[in-house]
């Protein structure tokens, strides 16, 4: 027998030892799940991801029963996380209200066009400062450079962003990236 007989026997085996583990516990992991989840459907969700993820891993675990049982358990708690951090639906008869303001196009490309012709650390700062709303603090850790780093090159950014383009020293001075810069 050549190394690829030998591999190709022990993944038959592992494949027929998951199908049995499936087929001896789905149930019991269905109840664990529903009870987790309160409905059926999102039961068997749960319990496909957990079976998908040790799939995968089959080999290398030790005790199958315990890795699929947290990671139910797991994604049961992850899940709670995110239904938690989203708003609550409400049904009502009318429509959300859509903006109906269409974006201003000319600036997006004149501000695309002057961040092009930033350093990478100005672009990195204004990204992170402005367009993922972080605080300085993080942006100096995400940046792996001091808070005092982070300030001036953001000042030295928009004052290169008012030098390039005077259309967009409104939204340095007055406008948007004011705004957002004093939050």
């Amino acid at each position: 027998m050549n190394v690829r007989e030998v591999d190709g026997v022990a993944a038959g085996q592992a494949r027929a030892a998951f199908e049995e583990f499936v087929a001896a516990r789905w149930a019991a992991l269905g109840r664990t799940a529903f009870l987790l989840t309160g409905n059926m459907q999102d039961a068997e969700d749960l319990v496909q991801t957990a079976l998908a993820r040790a799939a995968t891993r089959w080999e290398r675990i030790s005790d199958h029963e315990a890795y699929v049982r947290r990671v139910i358990y797991t994604q049961a708690v992850s899940h709670w996380r995110w239904r938690r951090s989203r708003p609550p639906e409400v049904l009502t008869d009318q429509l959300p209200h859509v903006a109906t303001e269409q974006p201003d196009r000319e600036t997006r490309i004149v501000l695309d066009q002057a961040l092009g012709r930033l350093t990478p650390k100005q672009r990195a700062v204004l990204v992170l400062r402005f367009y993922e709303d972080r605080t300085e603090s993080q942006t100096a850790q995400l940046l792996e450079c001091s808070v005092g780093t982070v300030k001036s090159q953001t000042r030295h950014a928009l004052m290169r962003l008012k030098a390039l383009n005077p259309q967009l020293a409104q939204l340095v001075d007055g406008g948007t990236l004011q705004e957002v810069r004093e939050r």
